[in-house]
């Protein structure tokens, strides 16, 4: 299991990706890749889980805690391998809760990850994490991501305070039953 670690983190609505794109390009950031990802969120009494699928890489639960909040906020999270799951939850059955299904496009811009998500029957998305290191403290994160508030302003959408998780649980709960 990776040690807990720490980012800044900021989502909100993505009102135009080629214009998020050419922004990214424009800082410049750096272009990583896009992948389709398979995110399985389960319930815990404590913290927050979820498996994430993508093909081409290792299946990775993240355990992390994050306050529900439309400004940028910390999380501290950690990075599981499947036998450390295994080995941390026991062979207990964990409790499903949702599915998400995302395209995510991942730029790097020194220590902040960029994402441009699209989530299938949500939308378009962008999040920014500011890892905290040894040479980036929290401080530093946090003005990162309110630079980058304010450099993406002209295509963000609503902040959004919940994960991926909790918006698809509520459009779940929406649905009539027949549906």
């Amino acid at each position: 299991m990776s040690p807990n670690m720490e980012n800044v983190e900021f989502k909100a609505e993505l009102r135009d990706l080629e214009a998020a794109r050419a922004q990214c390009r424009a800082l410049p950031a750096r272009f990583m890749f896009v992948r389709p990802q398979l995110d399985t969120y389960y319930k815990l009494p404590d913290g927050r889980l979820k498996r994430r699928e993508a093909p081409g890489v290792p299946v990775e639960w993240i355990y992390y805690h994050r306050a529900d909040a439309v400004r940028p906020r910390l999380s501290t999270f950690a990075v599981l391998t499947d036998e450390q799951a295994r080995t941390r939850w026991g062979t207990q059955s964990l409790r499903e809760w949702v599915q998400v299904r995302k395209t995510r496009e991942l730029w790097l811009l020194e220590n902040v990850r960029i994402h441009l998500d699209v989530v299938e029957n949500l939308g378009r998305f962008i999040e920014f994490e500011a890892q905290v290191t040894g040479k980036f403290d929290r401080q530093i994160c946090s003005e990162s991501v309110v630079a980058l508030r304010e450099a993406f302003a002209p295509v963000l959408g609503e902040p959004i305070a919940v994960s991926y998780g909790d918006l698809m649980a509520e459009v779940r709960e929406d649905r009539p039953d027949d549906a």
